[in-house]
């Protein structure tokens, strides 16, 4: 029982480390120090794509699975709803080369307005 909730909070961590990694520059529109821990994120989240690196999350989530005798995803809202936005059925080495480019320009897109904006507020600081 331990090792599927276990199991299940790796899913979670997974997706909530995917989420930040696309959307979590945006995060740095208000708060600016939050790129110091989301640009090495994004880095990383592309490199796996890209380069094909297995994340050190899979591996865990699937022997703690083992752990509990659980051998497939059956049951539960985790493994409904949360499993196939982690792991999408049919994802392609070319599918995910896109992932990975559509992060990275999601992301420099997000950066490129940060840095806008943090041009504007120098401009008015200096203006008064």
């Amino acid at each position: 029982m331990i090792a599927i909730l276990a199991a299940n909070f790796v899913v979670l961590v997974h997706l909530s480390f995917i989420l930040f990694v696309v959307l979590g520059g945006i995060l740095a529109l208000r708060w600016r120090k939050i790129a110091l821990v989301h640009l090495p994120c994004v880095l990383w989240g592309v490199m796996i794509e890209w380069v094909g690196w297995l994340c050190p999350l899979t591996p865990l989530e699937y022997r703690l699975r083992r752990l509990a005798g659980d051998a497939g995803y059956s049951g539960g809202f985790v493994d409904h709803y949360i499993m196939p936005l982690v792991y999408p059925a049919g994802l392609t080495r070319n599918m995910q080369i896109g992932l990975g480019v559509f992060v990275l320009v999601m992301n420099l897109l997000v950066y490129g307005r940060v840095l806008m904006v943090q041009q504007q507020r120098k401009k008015k600081a200096s203006n008064r």
